[in-house]
């Protein structure tokens, strides 16, 4: 064989060995073909699950959620309903027999019930509006839900009649509400969230709620279905109480009212035990914090007795479901996982399972859901660091069991970046801070690579070893990822949270990065001068902070910040619930502490190249802060570039296209700025 024919057959093996090696990295198509569970329910003798299953389309750059059904014995999984319609909130009757739910199956959102055996399925409304907390009555008889009500819009000036035929601009808007606009939905338009109940089996809807009050939430039928427990904050100035709400019942045949709590603070989630004389419920203070754990509550139903049952735990209660008379299932986030526990109605916790997860597909958040049968079987959403979210079932204190793989004809070809955790102290005061870091496939610790380090939002959420697409891009693209909680996190207790308190963002935070990154330093396979550093909402405000601190980092990608807290949260959609827990007074008593507090206030110091990325109808972090900033970096002569996202709310990344665009600019924007010297894999 000649020379040069030598050469051809090495250079198409090497190119073949390549392409082999690309297609075992996790690509940015990739995640159109993500899939994931959600809303797992269970039915009630634990034989059968009824779940959401999430997937993505590529020709409509949108999210198809269908309904599927398991047999729990034989672990065989159907398709309930699987087409181009969208289905939401499935829910059993008491009997098992019949599933409700939310579909546009006609073409608008309606309430459709599903006969099993049968295998017929009925329409059972023609509503205007959105449906919300569909609940069945414990006879069958009944579907409760909420729906909002339109009021009439205010009108000030009595205009002219318009002559026939004319053409006229679109009348003005007149605004007199508290909370007048929504991130997510634009302009609130008038109207309240009212109290519903259609007959099951069809008919024409009853509104039992009618006062300029909002009633939503967790709706909990009496034992006998002759009344509905349910969260609502009927005071005058409730636009301002952002924290208070009580229990109220409701007499289907008669409208009458009663009002079951009245401590300060908020009362939620009320749910029923089994035989009706226990009713489990919620609460969260009023206490004028950015954080507050919320404590399970159960009254006697007879005496309206009230007992805290977890005073003294230090977590925050979620979901609490009755397993019997005397114990309850309930979740907890802790140490950045979510738990699934169960606890007696003397307060003995025992858990049962760290692995509910991965219902979140882009950042690694806690996530994950439960629900309880009557005979102690439960289900939920199982994911992991390499996979989102499965469903799983637990029998009482057994092992979990997941019953699907959703994801495995996708990523178990894929070599997908491992996650390690990393425990360190912040240098600020010495603080313990939890973290991880994902190392990209193939990874060689004799190798130098580039570290990413990614913030997350809130700032009072939690990361944790969970699936995340965005995450797993980086790795795949040669870096090193570390993200942390840092203090001002969930999972880790009130004290813990309460570390950020009117410190949002602040040389403390920073110095738990900080040291995070150094921390990484010391593992001995970082490149030390390829740092870069990126963050979304809560966690854009600390990259912007962080860059006004330092400039050890190559480039930054701010997300959807907070620039200037002083015009921000006077023009948010938050302002009414984030101006009196998050700070000390009103913006205009207490200038100095929003702008100490506001990554403006050190932009003079920046000289990182910036990419900044926000939705154009962005209504949590405005526009309006991304353009402050990238004005006064422009101004000072900074690398800079401005990325708008058309038609996109704060949630840019709601859509898979969306997903893809902030990922791969993300990494354009770090690719220009590593340096050469870093010997990383030839393969992107």
């Amino acid at each position: 064989m000649c020379l040069l024919s030598r050469f051809f057959m090495v250079l198409v093996l090497a190119i073949s060995s390549l392409a082999v090696f690309a297609d075992e990295l996790f690509t940015a198509e990739d995640i159109f073909s993500l899939e994931y569970a959600s809303d797992v329910q269970i039915s009630p003798d634990g034989s059968q699950i009824v779940y959401v299953r999430n997937s993505n389309d590529i020709m409509t750059d949108g999210k198809n959620t269908n309904l599927w059904l398991i047999d729990v014995k034989s672990q065989q999984q159907v398709p309930l309903f699987s087409d181009d319609k969208q289905y939401s909130q499935p829910r059993w009757s008491a009997d098992g027999k019949k599933i409700a739910f939310v579909s546009n199956l006609t073409g608008s959102y309606q309430i459709h019930v599903h006969y099993l055996d049968e295998n017929k399925t009925a329409l059972l409304s023609q509503l205007q509006t959105k449906v919300s907390n569909l609940t069945w009555s414990p006879n069958g008889k009944w579907l409760a839900f909420s729906q909002k009500v339109k009021a009439e819009p205010t009108v000030i000036a009595k205009m002219p009649k318009k002559p026939k035929g004319a053409k006229w601009n679109k009348p003005v808007v007149v605004i007199d509400q508290a909370y007048y606009q929504a991130d997510g939905k634009g302009l609130v338009t008038p109207g309240y969230q009212q109290l519903f109940i259609l007959p099951s089996e069809g008919g024409t809807p009853r509104q039992l709620t009618h006062d300029n009050f909002h009633h939503r939430g967790t709706l909990a039928w009496t034992r006998d279905s002759t009344a509905i427990v349910f969260s609502a904050n009927r005071e005058k100035d409730w636009e301002y109480q952002r924290l208070e709400g009580n229990l109220y019942q409701l007499q289907v045949a008669t409208g009458e009212l009663t009002e079951l709590t009245s401590t300060p603070g908020k009362e939620y989630q009320p749910v029923f035990s089994q035989n009706g004389k226990k009713l489990a419920f919620l609460s969260g203070s009023n206490a004028l914090n950015p954080y507050r754990n919320a404590k399970l509550h159960i009254m006697d139903w007879q005496s309206k007795q009230v007992n805290v049952i977890t005073k003294d735990f230090d977590r925050s209660v979620r979901d609490p479901q009755w397993l019997s008379n005397s114990r309850l299932a309930f979740s907890y986030d802790d140490f950045g996982k979510r738990k699934l526990a169960t606890i007696t109605t003397k307060g003995k916790i025992n858990d049962l399972t760290d692995t509910l997860s991965g219902t979140t597909l882009g950042r690694p958040y806690i996530s994950g859901s439960f629900t309880a049968s009557s005979n102690g079987v439960m289900a939920f959403t199982a994911g992991n660091p390499l996979r989102p979210a499965d469903v799983a079932v637990i029998k009482s204190a057994n092992k979990a069991q997941v019953l699907t793989q959703l994801n495995d004809d996708l990523l178990a070809h894929k070599t997908l970046g491992q996650v390690h955790e990393l425990n360190y102290k912040s240098a600020f005061d010495g603080e313990p801070i939890q973290g991880w870091y994902i190392t990209p496939p193939n990874f060689d610790p004799k190798k130098k690579y580039p570290l990413i380090l990614e913030i997350h939002g809130g700032p009072h959420l939690a990361y944790g070893p969970h699936f995340s697409a965005e995450l797993q891009r980086f790795a795949a693209q040669g870096y090193v990822v570390f993200y942390n909680n840092y203090r001002g996190s969930s999972s880790y207790g009130e004290r813990f949270a309460m570390l950020l308190k009117y410190k949002y963002s602040s040389t403390e935070d920073f110095a738990d990065h900080d040291s995070g990154v150094n921390a990484m330093l010391e593992q001995g396979f970082i490149d030390q001068d390829n740092l870069f550093i990126a963050g979304g909402s809560a966690g854009g405000i600390a990259t912007a902070y962080a860059i006004g601190l330092t400039d050890r980092f190559s480039a930054a990608v701010v997300v959807k910040p907070v620039i200037n807290w002083l015009s921000k949260v006077l023009t948010a959609d938050s302002g009414l619930g984030q101006i009196p827990t998050q700070f000390p007074g009103m913006p205009w008593e207490h200038v100095e502490h929003y702008w100490q507090r506001s990554p403006m206030s050190l932009v003079a110091n920046v000289n990182t190249p910036t990419m900044l990325m926000t939705g154009e109808k962005d209504l949590r972090t405005p526009m309006a802060e991304t353009e402050q900033y990238y004005q006064a970096l422009k101004l000072r002569k900074i690398d800079t570039v401005l990325v708008k996202v058309p038609e996109s709310y704060h949630g840019i990344a709601a859509r898979p296209s969306r997903m893809i665009t902030k990922i791969e600019h993300t990494l354009a924007w770090f690719e220009k700025y590593k340096t050469a010297t870093t010997p990383l894999s030839d393969v992107n």
